[in-house]
């Protein structure tokens, strides 16, 4: 269709309007002051005493001691008090487009039966809760019907509040294997192919990456071995072989997304490791000279420990299959991570929200104290860490100058008590206060 000259020329005037107009308003950003007994600034990895951070517009122009520091003129000082300032927490695995409940039966009927545009205003609210815990970053590592593709362009368009997302779209993987659906009788309901992220061979897989790409994925999320929560394949597995694994990574690495591995079983991580994956995912039954092989390759660990916490709490619930799966891997993760930890595996915090409640995010820095770190290193996993593993390290993950203003505040000192990290008294995100609770 032409479109006619008279009505293009006034459509490009009113643009052209419209865009003087903008360059021509004064830039206005306003200033805010945060003071606190104490910082965690991600970098140094040590406490600084009574820090004071200038924050200008969304980015942090200054950090000083609060009795050094003078504050600009026409600033807003916000004091914490006996509070401790963080980095915003990064969450290197969820799952905001859902949430599991008590009912995995009742959870299935939903899941089948919510239309896409439902389900995503169910992920906007999980959105709002996690960044109100304190989690101004997450990598979304696998949806369906492209809801959290949505979700995150609707939170940078401003629309929703929410986390600053990395997302994977569909999970790739084997037919039966994790990223398949449930087996469900074939007529009944369309069998998934490439760009629903299920290929047979390099080439599909080649595929099925390209396809999530196209639609939007900042990362690719795969599944080399099977999972607890499905119906029909073996949790540790092999689901695909080393020629599909190397299309994936090369293919995902060839167009400059990194790769995250669904890995509970010892063989598919080290054939994952071996084609050159930036991260595994839960790692339930790794051995030692795999691990050893990823710290060699700086190849993360994101336990999940809070994944598998909520599977031992609700485990009757499941199907026997699930459950019987689920008490395998439970007997073996807290193991494996306490020997990551050993050998030195870098590791970023994961939850594998979703599985579990939206919001308690938090207790993984718990599970990963009660299981070998320092509260210190378990800082770092979900600060700094998360923010290398996810390419974001020049623009969050650490308190220092030039870097945006994502900051949480927790109750007294982390170091001496971790649990303050589930109770945030002060979120900012972009240099915006989304949470601030009262004087107490």
């Amino acid at each position: 269709m032409t479109i006619p000259t008279r009505i293009l020329t006034a459509v490009l005037s009113l643009l052209a309007i419209n865009a003087c107009a903008a360059d021509a308003a004064p830039a206005t950003s306003h200033t805010v002051v945060l003071r606190a007994a104490r910082m965690f600034d991600g970098a140094s990895g040590k406490l600084v005493e009574h820090p004071q951070l200038t924050i200008v517009g969304n980015r942090i122009v200054r950090i000083a001691q609060a009795d050094k520091a003078d504050v600009p003129v026409g600033a807003e000082v916000i004091d914490l008090g006996d509070a401790t300032l963080l980095p915003g927490f990064i969450d290197a695995h969820v799952h905001l487009s859902g949430q599991g409940s008590d009912n995995w039966y009742g959870d299935f009927f939903d899941n089948m039966m919510r239309f896409p545009a439902e389900q995503a205003l169910y992920g906007a609210y999980y959105a709002r809760i996690t960044l109100e815990a304190g989690f101004t970053s997450v990598r979304d590592v696998g949806s369906t019907d492209w809801v959290a593709l949505g979700l995150r362009n609707a939170i940078d368009a401003g629309k929703v509040p929410g986390p600053r997302m990395l997302v994977s779209n569909y999970a790739v993987g084997s037919t039966g294997g994790h990223a398949d659906q449930d087996p469900i009788p074939p007529h009944k309901l369309p069998l998934a192919g490439p760009l629903q992220g299920v290929c047979n061979g390099p080439e599909e897989c080649r595929a099925a990456v390209r396809y999530q790409i196209k639609y939007g994925a900042n990362v690719i999320k795969f599944m080399p071995s099977g999972g607890v929560l499905s119906l029909s394949d073996p949790v540790d597995a092999p689901e695909l072989s080393q020629d599909e694994m190397n299309a994936v990574i090369g293919e995902s690495h060839a167009w400059g997304r990194k790769v995250a591995a669904h890995a509970h079983g010892d063989k598919a991580a080290k054939m994952a490791v071996a084609a050159g994956v930036d991260s595994i995912e839960h790692g339930s039954f790794i051995e030692d000279d795999t691990l050893r092989a990823m710290k060699a390759k700086n190849v993360y660990l994101v336990p999940t420990i809070s994944a598998i916490a909520h599977v031992e709490e609700k485990i009757a619930t499941f199907p026997p299959v699930i459950a019987e799966k689920g008490r395998a891997a439970a007997a073996h993760l807290r193991q494996t991570f306490r020997h990551a930890v050993q050998i030195g595996v870098p590791i970023a915090l994961g939850t594998d929200a979703g599985v579990g409640a939206h919001g308690t995010n938090a207790r993984e820095f718990r599970y990963m104290v009660e299981n070998g770190l320092t509260p210190a290193q378990s800082l770092l996993a979900g600060t700094a860490n998360a923010a290398r593993l996810l390419g974001t390290f020049e623009r969050v993950g650490t308190l220092e100058a030039g870097k945006l203003a994502d900051v949480v505040a927790v109750p007294g000192n982390p170091i001496a008590d971790i649990t303050v990290t589930e109770r945030p008294v002060f979120v900012m995100k972009d240099g915006i206060v989304v949470r601030r609770n009262a004087a107490r």
